[in-house]
């Protein structure tokens, strides 16, 4: 990106309207400078690709851009194919679409396709009610991020390399602006041959200074680009494993309420949810949200009120030190407090098949691996899963690809997924639903090349070709590390509060005079939030929700300490 050149004043964002009706542009463009030229400059184009030769040019300069408003119905380029070009430039920009009331579903389906930020109704006056209010809005939200030029990280690798996909899908959940090379591109073997490093050594990632890591561990990975992994203090009131939303939302109403904090993460904060493309039924969100989306504003909440984060930790023990709670990291470092909250989540099911696991991260993959789905435009997809998790991949491949087959064990998809992404599904031409299917192998030399699947219904088997399998089955608990001491289920869940009850009200070498608050395990002062714990519902609302009562109980635990 160009940068403003030295001793130039910083321009003032713009905000940039488009419409073909020149009484309608100039009528929104008069209403805007009115309230916000004194701190914006006002952009008005006549069509879609006049706006966006107005972009790119402010692209070069290094200029901003805050708002994009455009007329939904215009010729040539209408207003929502303006926007989807508009985001490839300015992605922070908000988006607003200008419509007819006859239009409103149109901006509605928009919300899916470009991440709308509002859909404007016209007329729009008084603009001080209609208009007004809502850029104000937006402005304060465009605002409150920071829009100055990030450079990027580089990563050079191979298309069918696992641990190339591995580091690309580690930068991209953990919000690392990177960019990808082919290592057989021209500027994939400019970029090896800078860095001095082999062809058959992959991947290469070149960070914004310059300096070259080869094959790259995650940690390594997460030291290079500011990614905190070393904790701060010996001490803590709590320490939480884990950074899904359950662990996200115990982070957050544990700091915000005075305790010292902490929070350890394997990977990238978000867990399977941080994964989803769109998640349409989660409490205030009526238009949806992403799971990055929604992940990265609760990170920064936890920041904001004062807890710590750390990646790349590997948690491999829980262990009693008098009234102090200890967790031990694969490395050896322990990280000692008062009390703990297990908030691992789980993981999907791997398939029973040894070829597929040997092609996994080369054309196949556990989740959504979203940052496949530009290599997949045109191609077919195959999803393996029914429930909503699946459904919400299937939606999302199914604009990049050029068709998506759901391979459904089940009779239907009613008995798993939500009924609003049913309906999404039987909408979308190009996502296809196989029930009573299942995949019992694949097979490929460098890449998945065939999978073959069984129909239970029918009792036939089909050998199909295919590049992308994308797998959501199962719920396998992140539990193998802990100690027998902290009770499980025959799945291998948490056993929590009224579950662990035996005669007496208390588990097995219970030490204490009382028995165990409701998402307390067996050991005293270790407690479990989310999908970790046994007979908890697999939802991301109820997960936030136990994150945050498990640090009430915290509290009671550490008043009678």
């Amino acid at each position: 990106m160009t940068q403003p050149s030295a001793g130039r004043p910083e321009a003032r964002p713009a905000i940039l309207t488009v419409d073909d009706d020149p009484s309608v542009s100039r009528a929104v463009a008069r209403d805007l400078r009115r309230r916000y030229g004194a701190d914006h400059r006002i952009v008005r184009a006549d069509s879609g690709a006049d706006a966006l030769t107005a972009l790119k040019e402010m692209k070069l300069r290094g200029d901003q851009v805050a708002i994009l408003l455009a007329d939904h119905r215009m010729p040539q380029m209408s207003g929502l194919e303006f926007l989807e070009h508009a985001m490839d430039l300015f992605p922070g920009a908000k988006r607003v679409l200008l419509t007819a009331y006859a239009d409103t579903d149109a901006a509605i389906d928009a919300i899916n396709v470009v991440d709308l930020d509002y859909y404007l109704l016209k007329p729009w006056d008084p603009p001080e009610e209609k208009l007004y209010p809502v850029i104000d809005a937006m402005l304060d939200s465009w605002r409150a991020a920071d829009h100055h030029p990030v450079p990027e990280t580089k990563v050079v690798g191979h298309r069918w390399s696992a641990r190339s996909s591995a580091v690309r899908d580690f930068l991209a959940r953990n919000q690392i602006p990177y960019r990808w090379y082919l290592s057989d591109s021209p500027e994939g073997e400019r970029l090896l041959t800078a860095a001095g490093a082999a062809a058959d050594r992959l991947p290469v990632v070149i960070a914004t200074g310059g300096e070259v890591l080869i094959e790259p561990t995650d940690a390594e990975l997460a030291a290079q680009v500011g990614l905190s992994t070393s904790a701060a203090s010996d001490f803590y009131d709590v320490v939480v494993v884990g950074g899904g939303p359950a662990g996200l939302g115990a982070a957050v109403y544990a700091a915000s309420e005075g305790l010292r904090t902490v929070l350890v993460e394997r990977i990238a904060t978000g867990g399977q949810a941080g994964q989803s493309s769109r998640i349409e039924n989660y409490l205030g969100f009526p238009d949806g949200v992403s799971g990055a989306q929604l992940t990265e504003r609760a990170r920064r909440q936890a920041l904001k009120f004062g807890s710590e984060l750390l990646t790349t930790r590997d948690a491999v023990g829980v262990t009693v030190n008098g009234s102090a709670r200890t967790v031990t990291f694969s490395d050896g470092v322990e990280i000692n407090a008062h009390s703990v909250i297990l908030a691992t989540g789980v993981s999907y099911r791997q398939l029973a098949s040894a070829q597929l696991d040997a092609l996994t991260g080369r054309g196949v993959y556990y989740g959504s691996a979203l940052t496949e789905a530009s290599n997949c435009a045109g191609q077919e997809v195959f999803i393996v899963g029914g429930a909503n998790s699946a459904g919400q991949a299937a939606v999302y491949f199914a604009r990049h690809a050029r068709r998506v087959v759901m391979l459904v064990r089940g009779a239907s998809l009613e008995a798993s997924m939500s009924y609003y992404l049913i309906q999404q599904i039987e909408n979308i031409p190009n996502i296809e639903v196989r029930t009573c299917t299942e995949v019992v192998d694949g097979s490929g030399d460098d890449h998945l090349e065939t999978l073959t699947l069984r129909n239970n219904a029918t009792g036939g088997v089909d050998t199909v070709p295919a590049q992308w399998l994308f797998v959501f089955i199962g719920a396998q608990p992140r539990t193998d590390w802990l100690d027998t001491a902290i009770l499980r289920d025959a799945h291998g869940f948490i056993l929590t509060g009224p579950d662990l009850a035996v005669e007496g009200g208390r588990p097995p070498a219970w030490p204490l005079d009382r028995p165990p608050y409701h998402l307390e395990t067996s050991v005293p002062g270790v407690f479990v939030a989310g999908d970790v714990r046994s007979e908890s519902v697999k939802r991301v609302a109820s997960a936030v929700g136990e994150g945050a009562m498990a640090v009430t109980l915290v509290h009671r635990y550490l008043a009678k300490l």
